[in-house]
């Protein structure tokens, strides 16, 4: 399991929606994505792990906010 799948929890659907599925499989490629982006050997390292965590962070976010569209009754 990738970081990007544990983060958006890519196995939890009960109801089996596919439309939270494609919002979770494409957060976690997001997510994934930013976890390989590398800090320049002269530069910021601290500055570019925290900006990939924030990005990381918010793409959590947002994927959580999009399945809870795609399920409201």
């Amino acid at each position: 399991m990738t970081k990007g799948e544990y983060r958006v929890g890519i196995n939890f659907n009960p109801s089996n929606n596919d439309t939270v599925s494609k919002i979770k499989q494409m957060a976690a490629e997001m997510i994934d994505l930013v976890e390989e982006i590398n800090a320049h050997a002269d530069g910021p390292h601290t500055e570019v792990m925290r900006l990939k965590s924030i990005a990381q962070t918010h793409i959590e976010d947002a994927a959580m906010w999009a399945v809870k569209a795609a399920t409201k009754q």
